[in-house]
């Protein structure tokens, strides 16, 4: 068993300052793309399972300090992708009229946006890639979010990186509008018929 030793300090006196973290690199819309990604190699992902409630998605994301959050199945394989927007938009209306349900029996799985939904950029396209880039793929897309790939030693995709149009606005200071757009005929004819 090893043997642990107390470490040596001193008693403090006369003037004593406090470290500051270095101030966050700058960004503009010329720097690398890789300066605005979250790196899920670097951080652990935001994570939730389909079967929980979108309740307690949604006060798990105030927590954590997010707006997304990847849902996971009990393998802990991607099962799809829930935002706030999801939660707090129109989804969740929809599926109560449909299901004749309570709001807080709705499920993560229920509004989420499902694997086979979802794309995600290669990592390499990134690599080379400017954050001007980066608002221009999530703008022209709809999307406030969008996922990072990489393959693995394995040669499976693994999501490696996420990208947040609102994280992106806060780094550059400005307020990026948001452009989501509906995406599926079933978005498009529920709000024809909502309207």
């Amino acid at each position: 068993m090893p043997i642990y030793h107390a470490l040596p300090a001193q008693r403090l006196t006369g003037t004593v300052q406090v470290s500051r973290p270095v101030a966050p690199k700058s960004v503009t819309s010329e720097s690398p793309a890789l300066d605005v990604m979250t790196d899920l190699r670097k951080t652990y992902a935001a994570v939730i399972e389909p079967q929980v409630t979108m309740e307690s998605a949604n006060a798990y994301m105030k927590q954590r300090g997010v707006r997304s959050l990847l849902v996971l199945n009990q393998d802990r394989i991607l099962a799809g992708f829930i935002t706030t927007a999801d939660i707090l938009g129109e989804k969740p209306l929809r599926f109560i009229r449909e299901r004749g349900v309570k709001h807080n029996e709705i499920l993560v799985a229920d509004i989420m946006t499902p694997l086979n939904h979802l794309e995600a950029i290669p990592i390499q396209e990134v690599q080379h890639a400017k954050v001007g880039d980066v608002i221009a793929s999530l703008r022209e897309n709809g999307r406030q979010h969008t996922l990072v790939m990489e393959k693995n030693a394995a040669g499976a995709l693994v999501v490696c990186g996420i990208f947040s149009l609102t994280q992106i606005g806060k780094q550059l200071g400005i307020a990026i509008p948001s452009t989501e757009i509906a995406k599926t005929f079933a978005e498009i004819e529920a709000t024809l018929i909502a309207n």
